[in-house]
């Protein structure tokens, strides 16, 4: 009998100094993701104006895109129609450079350029104008925080918006203007510049 009691003792003491080997290492370990991502996430420092920042920050990037992308379509495609009824290439880019400019400039309060286009216009103008009205949102954006979001303004004929409103919409636009292109730009069999193949 005191044979299978010492026999057992020794089972238990053979296993709690296998757990106590395994929980060791385990101790030791290098902290969970969440953790080091719950400490960095402490060192980043609040934004000052979060809204105009976060669109401010968009604009490099779609403008990037955009000019690239109406750069990419060639001249003889710029009337190019995916059907009858809908605009042309190069009225999509003419769209986007007003757009850019009368949004930005409600949002600031600058004064928009006096830029006169038709959807008629050769690429070179067309792709001009586009770029040009990007230079002028981040000249106007840049003039921008978010201490009058809040502040009215009409727009579309006569309807009341709010400063974070015309931004959020300017950021939309970006989005559904790029994605557009895109398609147009599909259609003709050409690679839109956010899906050309990294360079190597």
């Amino acid at each position: 009998m005191k044979r299978y009691l010492w026999l057992a003792m020794a089972v238990m003491l053979i296993a709690g100094s296998a757990r106590a080997q395994q929980a060791a290492p385990a101790a030791s370990m290098p902290q969970t993701k969440a953790a080091t991502d719950t400490q960095e996430a402490a060192k980043l420092e609040t934004v000052a104006n979060p809204v105009s920042t976060a669109v401010k920050n968009q604009l490099p990037r779609f403008s990037k895109n955009m000019v690239a992308a109406a750069e990419a379509m060639p001249a003889d495609k710029y009337g190019f129609k995916p059907t009858p009824e809908m605009n042309s290439f190069a009225h999509l880019v003419m769209h986007i450079a007003l757009s850019n400019n009368g949004l930005c400039s409600k949002i600031s309060g600058m004064a928009a350029p006096d830029a006169k286009m038709t959807d008629t216009d050769p690429k070179d103008k067309l792709v001009a104008a586009l770029k040009a009205s990007f230079d002028y949102c981040a000249a106007a954006l840049d003039k921008v925080d978010d201490s009058k979001l809040g502040e009215q303004m009409m727009m579309f004929g006569n309807h009341p918006f709010s400063r974070a409103g015309v931004l959020i919409i300017l950021s939309d636009d970006w989005y559904d203007h790029y994605g557009t292109q895109a398609i147009y730009l599909r259609l003709n069999g050409i690679l839109p510049p956010t899906a050309q193949p990294a360079p190597k």
